[in-house]
């Protein structure tokens, strides 16, 4: 089958949507497809030439001038790569794509990441739509996408090439005992909740510290909170870290207080590496946790709630085993593989239904 990827870009800083679509892409390869992404690039380039993805350069900026150009570019990558499958993963890729295919009748799969604005409604212009929780299902759906049109699947990331494997990975260097979130340091992810949440448990264990990986927009707002702290000291800023995993080996608690979180790819990393999880009963969060089995969930926006968790599991050492424990049960499932697999199932759906479009129904059989 030729797939062809349509994104914004492939930066290599940490981008969940582009991480699952570059891990989508490279495991569709490996099972012997013709896969092409195309994008303004960004950083996964060589990586994915490495695993025979072609790259496509189309930069989708949405200036007038440009965004003509882009159509046409667009159109001649379509009539020289001759795509099966398109598969949209960000809204402006999926309107190219349902522009041309009026056309060119290709089958349209759009990939909803999250739903955190309301003009996702506009991935209900494709053919299927793969929603990355029952949680985004739901919310598309409530925005009167057809049901007969949503497919769920989840996000995985086990064994994916952007990463070493876990256990050739070296455990960052951390005070102990260590909270640890990784994510974009945007008010979404619930970073102010969590500094004023270590506030109250950093008085509890005075020898804790907060560990925050990554980088945002609003990573000074943050700072600033945290420099006024009594604990501000214990409270550390890494910046973005290429391989997180390293600071998830060390956790005592990895934390993810999110206050939206489609679902939280982040998630299964910190479970593949055996972390006691506490994160926020948000969207998609619980399908990630197994519905709380495999990580202790708290409310969102709720700082108590929040603080409560944390000592919970740094006063005990057999508490934290045994979500360590819970964390790793049927983590296999989560595997790159059986992504693409129900993915590859989503795509055989539409060309069936283009077949049978295609055969006059005298021809077809009973």
């Amino acid at each position: 089958m030729r797939i062809l990827h349509i994104m914004n870009d492939i930066t290599d800083r940490g981008n969940g949507i582009v991480n699952t679509a570059v891990d989508l892409a490279i495991e569709q390869a490996r099972q012997g497809h013709s896969v092409a992404i195309t994008s303004a690039g960004g950083g996964y380039e060589p990586l994915l030439e490495h695993w025979g993805v072609r790259h496509l350069t189309l930069d989708q900026s949405r200036r007038p001038t440009q965004i003509l150009q882009s159509l046409l570019l667009f159109r001649r990558q379509l009539h020289d790569f001759k795509p099966d499958m398109v598969h949209a993963h960000m809204r402006t890729g999926l309107l190219f794509a349902w522009l041309w295919g009026r056309f060119y009748r290709f089958p349209l799969v759009a990939h909803v990441h999250n739903v955190h604005d309301r003009e996702s409604v506009v991935m209900g212009l494709a053919d299927r739509v793969i929603a990355v929780s029952l949680s985004v299902a739901e919310t598309m759906a409530n925005r009167m996408i057809a049901m007969k049109k949503i497919r769920v699947v989840l996000n995985r990331t086990l064994d994916s090439p952007r990463q070493p494997a876990i256990g050739d990975i070296q455990a960052a260097a951390l005070a102990r005992p260590s909270i640890v979130t990784v994510g974009g340091m945007n008010h979404r992810k619930g970073i102010a909740e969590l500094i004023s949440a270590f506030e109250i448990a950093g008085k509890e264990f005075p020898n804790a510290h907060l560990y925050l990986v990554g980088d945002g927009p609003e990573r000074a707002l943050f700072e600033t909170q945290a420099q006024k702290s009594r604990w501000r000291e214990r409270i550390h800023f890494e910046g973005f870290q290429s391989v997180p995993q390293a600071y998830m080996l060390s956790a005592d608690v990895f934390v993810l207080a999110s206050r939206r979180e489609s679902f939280g790819l982040v998630l299964i990393e910190a479970r593949q590496a055996g972390c006691a999880i506490v994160a926020s009963d948000i969207d998609g969060i619980s399908e990630a946790l197994d519905g709380g089995r495999a990580g202790l969930l708290v409310p969102p926006q709720n700082v108590q709630a929040l603080a409560d968790a944390l000592c919970k599991l740094l006063a005990s050492e057999n508490e934290r085993r045994m979500w360590q424990r819970n964390a790793l049960q049927g983590i296999e499932r989560f595997r790159v593989s059986a992504m693409a697999c129900e993915v590859e199932n989503v795509y055989h759906e539409l060309i069936r239904k283009k077949c049978r479009r295609a055969i006059p129904e005298a021809a077809l059989p009973e």
